[in-house]
């Protein structure tokens, strides 16, 4: 394998042949490059979606409430639902797998803020203790919204991240009042949050503190609950229960999918999940199909190649040369051809993915693809295996042929 000799033919023979060789490296090469390259894009667009999913938990169901769109008993249709504290706690009681559970009460528009000389608007939201778990806050200080909070409509407050930047100046504000729209509220706690900059420019308040100070009665505008390690069969289940409980509360057709809207995450993750899979097989299988082109050019260049040859493996016959030693050398010729051109598009392809994520920038659905190397690599050596199997039949009829009638060849 080593033998200078015989290295130094294998160069002579693609150099003398060149145009016919590199437009046959092409071939390998853009295949393995696209292989790269179409993976990388599979792997973004999965990042993509969970990075959209980031924000949330992935096992939870968000109810919202609509308008009836059907007629039941008697009701009219296009009656607004508007669900209250007691569907919160209808769903609580009822529903074995709930984990946690949150309501939400609007506060339409940004709040003036203010602490001290200090103030801006921010998004004020009123839910629940557990709301920390549907969201993935991340509590960096202090502590959450927790029960006594609701229980003694307490006007406490967590702050996110980008708050205490713009209000405190760096200052520690646990145990510090803020003016929220002309309410003094006792900051009790920070978070950071997967979302962002934009997540961490809210505060949370308890629900029954702004339902009494801001005039919402004990109406909620949104219910939101995780289920554990629930299925995904399973939770369609829960989801057409929950409708049904606040079908016959709210009486409306159970089957009225506008008046009662439930978001299932993990069917739409299923969803998104199944599109991306579909799309990777189809990006795989392209470029899977282009280097398969490569291999079956590589085996042309060797059958021509053999044929153009035929005198001089007769005078090789006639000197001594084994059917071995043929065979060997035209293996030799197709797998350097092979692994050069499959290493080239190896490289291009990571260095273009590197492009890609250093000066790209960064899109909802389509984030950080990536490819990991061994993969190309393991590509590069099936493109290796195949360019000798391609090789392997030219070297056998190379090594049959007979000297008599090889140097009779014209």
């Amino acid at each position: 394998m080593f033998d200078l000799d015989k290295w130094g033919e294998i160069i002579g023979t693609m150099r003398k042949n060149l145009m016919r060789t590199i437009l046959t490296a092409m071939t390998v090469a853009w295949g393995i490059f696209l292989l790269v390259i179409l993976v990388a894009a599979g792997n973004g667009l999965q990042n993509g979606i969970q990075y959209n999913f980031r924000d949330d938990a992935i096992n939870s169901l968000w109810v919202y409430p609509g308008k009836a769109a059907l007629p039941h008993r008697g009701m009219p249709v296009g009656r607004r639902i508007q669900f209250t504290n007691d569907d919160y706690e209808l769903i609580r009681r009822t529903i074995e797998q709930v984990e946690h559970i949150t309501s939400r009460f609007y506060l339409s528009g940004n709040f003036t803020i203010s602490y001290k000389n200090e103030a801006s608007s921010f998004e004020v939201r009123a839910c629940h203790p557990d709301h920390v778990y549907l969201e993935n806050t991340i509590m960096v200080r202090g502590r959450f919204v927790n029960d006594i909070d609701i229980d003694e409509n307490r006007k406490v407050t967590a702050i996110g991240t980008q708050v205490v930047q713009m209000l405190f100046k760096g200052a520690d504000p646990i145990g510090e009042w803020i003016n929220v729209n002309g309410i003094m509220y006792k900051v009790v706690g920070v978070f950071r949050d997967e979302g962002g900059p934009g997540e961490e420019r809210k505060i949370y308040i308890p629900i029954s503190t702004a339902q009494q100070a801001y005039g919402g009665g004990n109406r909620v505008n949104q219910i939101m609950l995780t289920i554990g390690d629930t299925g995904l069969e399973e939770s369609e289940e829960i989801a057409q229960s929950i409708r049904e409980l606040l079908a016959e509360r709210h009486n409306f057709a159970p089957n009225d999918q506008r008046a009662v809207f439930v978001r299932n995450n993990l069917v739409q993750m299923q969803n998104f999940a199944a599109i991306v899979d579909t799309v990777k097989i189809f990006l795989s299988v392209m470029a899977i199909m282009t280097i398969i082109a490569g291999v079956i050019g590589v085996s042309n260049i060797m059958l021509i190649t053999v044929k153009e040859r035929t005198r001089e493996f007769g005078v090789r016959k006639a000197l001594g040369a084994t059917p071995g030693s043929i065979v060997a050398m035209i293996l030799q010729e197709s797998v350097v051809l092979t692994a050069l051109s499959g290493y080239i598009g190896l490289v291009l392809g990571v260095f273009v993915i590197e492009l890609a994520n250093t000066y790209l920038p960064p899109h909802d659905y389509f984030r950080t693809p990536t490819v990991d190397v061994s993969l190309g690599l393991i590509a590069t050596v099936i493109v290796i295996v195949a360019g000798a199997l391609a090789g392997l039949w030219p070297a056998v009829r190379a090594a049959r042929i007979k000297p008599v009638l090889a140097l009779r060849d014209e």
